[in-house]
């Protein structure tokens, strides 16, 4: 596909949409339609940049798409063969490691297939105190537990994800161990070993699941992490269950036309 500078000619007030993989085709036909020009024969354009799809139409409001685990094979000029070829890539079949992690909180899961099924899976959580409005001795004291019970929740968070993930080798090579096995959290099932990773998926804080970069055990993963970032709620079994509702959506920065 061509690379080239839009020139925007939309408002620049935007917002973001997530529209699951399959609905896409759809959602863009129905994007040309609500702005295109069929009187004047206008059509909607698609041009690349960077590993993103602008779709442009000809009353000038702008769909800025971006496909989940990029780059995306088979993009041309053509919209619909462009839309049709980023849903096939969000559904194609692979294996994701998730972890969401919160300091009071972890959820560590490896989907495989299409639809992605939970393959195995780990939860936990661990008390971590709020910060102190106390002054003086109390609250160095405070301070000092707290970042006791942090680091004790990051590590816990840290081991959980060696144990999930470590059936699978990043790069898709099996590591052989033998006999290894993972219950998933809240099931009872036992799940099988499997091929390597293809991507991990982090989530929960920012700042927590930065903290666990540290983790030597952790690096290989990291370096497979997209750059998308799932912001959730507490991890629980049933938000890591939803997680690939949201790492599979094509996220649209949609900006309608000027007035």
């Amino acid at each position: 596909m061509r690379q080239s500078v839009v020139k925007n000619v939309a408002s620049s007030a935007g917002r973001w949409l997530d529209v699951a993989p399959s609905r896409f085709p759809g959602w863009i036909a129905d994007f040309a339609e609500r702005h295109g020009d069929a009187a004047r024969g206008a059509a909607l354009t698609a041009v690349l940049t960077g590993q993103n799809v602008i779709f442009t139409a000809p009353d000038g409001a702008v769909a800025e798409c971006h496909s989940p685990f990029p780059p995306v094979a088979g993009l041309t000029v053509d919209p619909d063969a462009c839309a049709e070829a980023i849903a096939i890539h969000a559904m194609a079949p692979r294996t994701v490691g998730v972890l969401l992690v919160r300091l009071g909180g972890y959820a560590a899961g490896v989907f495989t297939g299409t639809p992605p099924r939970l393959a195995a899976s780990k939860t936990g959580s661990r008390l971590v105190h709020g910060r102190s409005a106390a002054g003086g001795w109390s609250q160095h004291r405070f301070a000092r537990r707290r970042e006791k019970q942090a680091n004790e929740a990051l590590q816990a968070a840290a081991d959980a994800a060696v144990a999930v993930f470590g059936s699978w080798r990043p790069g898709g090579d099996r590591r052989d161990r033998s006999g290894y096995t993972e219950r998933a959290a809240g099931t009872g099932a036992a799940s099988e070993r499997g091929p390597g990773l293809d991507a991990v998926v982090l989530g929960g804080d920012k700042r927590a699941a930065a903290e666990l970069r540290a983790d030597p055990r952790l690096l290989s993963y990291f370096e497979l992490a997209t750059d998308r970032f799932l912001t959730v709620p507490d991890p629980k079994l049933a938000v890591l269950k939803g997680a690939p509702r949201l790492y599979l959506s094509v996220r649209i920065m949609l900006t309608e036309p000027a007035n």
